[in-house]
C-alpha cells in the first residue's frame, strides 16, 4: 500500500491485536521534544533538569510541586498540558481509548490541538489500507478546519491554515478567492481533487493543499461518508449505512448528531419546529442518513429509524468538525 500522512506518527506507535494503537515511549518522545517543550537559552537549571529526565523516562511521574518550581509561567503551563495528555494515553494504554475517554468525559481539558493530532493519528490507521486518495482527503475534515466557498455554483472545502498562509504570501488564484469571498478566480495555486486528478494527492498528502467539493452527488462526499462509517466500525465495533442526502425529508424524525457547533444548533433548531433564516440554512455543507445495521444495539425509539448526520459552517464560512459527537451522541443501548 502507498504511504501517506506520513505527519501522523504511525511509524512512532505499535498495532495492538485488536488493531488499536498502543501508546509508546517514542511517541511520548515526540512530544517532549516539540518547541514548545524544549528548553531554550533562558530556561531554568529546574526546567532542563525536568526536559532531560523525561527524555530518559517518558513515563516518569512529575509532581505539580515540581512544575510550580519552574521559573517560566508559561513553560509549566506547557508541561501541563503535555503531562496530561501523557498520563491519558499511559492510562488508556491505547490512541484510541484514549480519544474514547475524552469524547465521553465532560472533566478531560486538553488544548485541541492535541485533539486534531489524536484524531489524524487514529485516522492514519483507520484508513491504512486506503486506496482510493479522495477518501483520505475527505478524511482530512475530521482533524483539520477548512475554509469554504460558494463561488461559481461549486461548495469547495480547502485547509484554512493553507489558505491562510497562501493569503499571506499574497498569492492569488483559487487560495485568495477561498480567503476573500468574491474575489474573482485567477489562477489555481491549490489542485481541486476530482476522479481524473486524484492521483496526485498521493505524494502531497502531508501538505494539504488540496480542494474538493462537497456538493450532492459528488465524489467528495460519498468519500467522506465512507469515513465516517470507517471511523465508527473502528472506535465502536459499530456497522453502520452513511448515505448523503440533498435535505432532511421525514415527518417522523426521531434522532440526529451534528458533527459541528454551527451543524448541532442548527439541527437542533429544526427538529424544535423553530423557524430557521434563510441565512442558517445555507450553511450547512452536508447531510447524511444513517442506518445502524445491528437494531439490537440502538434504543426502542430510534429502532427502524435513520439518523440524521449534518456538517455545516460558521458565519465566517469555517467548518471545524468535532468527530466526538460521532461517538458521544449515538442513540445506543448503555450496554451497546
Amino acid at each position: 500500500m502507498r504511504d501517506f500522512w506520513r505527519s501522523a506518527g504511525l511509524h512512532l506507535v505499535e498495532i495492538d491485536p485488536e488493531g488499536w494503537l498502543t501508546t509508546t515511549p517514542q511517541l511520548l518522545l515526540a512530544y517532549f521534544t516539540r518547541p514548545e517543550i524544549h528548553p531554550i537559552e533562558t530556561s531554568c537549571a529546574e526546567e532542563v533538569r525536568l526536559h532531560e529526565e523525561l527524555l530518559a523516562d517518558p513515563f516518569r511521574p512529575v509532581e505539580e510541586t515540581r512544575l510550580a518550581r519552574l521559573q517560566d509561567p508559561d513553560a509549566a503551563s506547557n508541561y501541563r498540558a503535555v503531562l496530561a495528555l501523557r498520563d491519558l494515553l499511559t492510562s488508556a494504554g491505547t490512541i484510541e481509548g484514549a480519544y474514547l475517554k475524552l469524547a465521553r468525559a465532560s472533566n478531560v481539558a486538553l488544548p485541541p490541538v492535541f485533539i486534531d493530532q489524536m484524531v489524524h493519528l487514529i485516522l492514519r490507521n483507520v484508513l491504512r489500507d486506503a486506496r482510493d486518495p479522495m477518501r483520505l482527503r475527505a478524511g482530512e475534515i475530521f482533524f483539520r478546519e477548512q475554509t469554504v466557498s460558494t463561488e461559481g455554483g461549486r461548495l469547495l472545502l480547502a485547509d484554512e491554515e493553507i489558505v491562510a498562509m497562501h493569503a499571506m504570501s499574497g498569492e492569488t488564484g483559487l487560495a485568495q478567492l477561498l480567503a476573500e469571498s468574491g474575489t474573482p478566480m485567477r489562477s489555481v495555486e491549490l489542485d481541486v481533487l476530482d476522479e481524473d486528478n486524484k492521483a496526485v494527492y498521493w505524494e502531497r498528502s502531508d501538505r494539504f493543499d488540496t480542494v474538493v467539493d462537497l456538493r450532492f452527488e459528488q465524489p467528495a462526499l460519498d468519500a467522506f461518508a465512507r469515513v465516517i462509517e470507517a471511523w465508527l466500525h473502528h472506535l465502536m465495533r459499530l456497522d453502520v449505512r452513511v448515505e448523503p442526502r440533498p435535505r432532511i425529508e421525514d415527518r417522523d424524525w426521531r434522532w440526529h448528531i451534528g458533527l459541528d457547533r454551527e451543524a448541532t444548533h442548527i439541527l437542533n433548531a429544526l427538529y424544535e419546529g423553530k423557524t430557521v433564516g434563510l441565512d442558517e440554512m445555507s450553511r450547512i455543507v452536508a447531510l447524511f442518513r444513517m442506518h445502524i445495521r445491528d437494531e439490537r444495539a440502538v434504543i426502542d425509539r430510534v429502532k427502524g429509524r435513520p439518523v440524521y448526520l449534518g456538517l455545516a459552517m460558521s458565519p465566517a464560512k469555517r467548518v471545524k468538525m468535532k468527530p466526538q459527537n460521532l461517538l458521544a451522541n449515538l442513540p445506543l443501548r448503555p450496554a451497546a
